[in-house]
């Protein structure tokens, strides 16, 4: 097997946004859902895009206010609580130094991911980021997939999609690549061993061991 392309979730993946995605949907059903969300609740809403979680909060109130009182929440607190996971500079900069192309594949908006990518100090490692802004169909679909690919003129066969979420192990599945679930998720690693990737990361360095070894 011969990988030469990486490409990534970013939040539950690269960037540890857990305690900010859940604090910002906790604030936000308090405030059109009040008393009916436990923390518990709101992790079942991370990985989906932000208009899909939200509309089940309270279908009597517009989703795009819903959205935007989410996102200046999230916005205010980005800075404080989102930090990269353990090795994933390190693991980054030998991937990029041997050759890798890598890229970015998230359901996230431009600007917040050029928010993480800033704070954490790994934008420069990305040869193309492909945001919810960029496609027609989010993950699992396959487009944001193969868009990132064709922007690093890559193949399928080629590729590994790594990811947190049932949707980024589904939408590698679904545009043909390798793919692999990272152990740490909020959700927990048996959510992603029953959809039965490729490889399963212990640590953002065993794909080092993977791809180089």
């Amino acid at each position: 097997m011969t990988i030469r392309t990486l490409l990534f979730d970013l939040d539950g993946t690269l960037i540890n946004t857990n305690e900010l995605i859940i604090a910002s949907f906790l604030h936000t059903t308090e405030t059109y859902a009040p008393g009916e969300y436990t923390r518990e609740d709101v992790i079942n809403f991370i990985g989906p895009p932000l208009e899909e979680s939200l509309k089940t909060i309270n279908p009597n109130e517009d989703v795009e206010t819903m959205m935007n009182t989410y996102r200046t929440h999230n916005h205010e607190h980005h800075d404080e609580l989102v930090h990269a996971y353990d090795g994933v500079r390190e693991s980054l900069a030998k991937l990029k130094e041997a050759g890798f192309k890598l890229g970015i594949v998230t359901t996230k908006l431009r600007q917040t991911v050029n928010m993480g990518l800033k704070l954490t100090e790994i934008e420069d490692y990305f040869e193309t980021v492909v945001t919810l802004d960029d496609v027609d169909h989010a993950k699992p679909h396959p487009e944001p997939v193969v868009r990132a690919m064709k922007a690093l003129d890559a193949k399928p066969e080629e590729t590994i999609m790594i990811g947190d979420n049932t949707h980024d192990i589904d939408a590698g599945k679904n545009a043909g690549t390798k793919t692999a679930g990272v152990a740490w998720t909020i959700k927990g690693k048996k959510v992603l061993e029953d959809l039965h990737p490729d490889f399963m990361l212990e640590h953002m360095s065993d794909i080092l061991k993977i791809v180089m070894e």
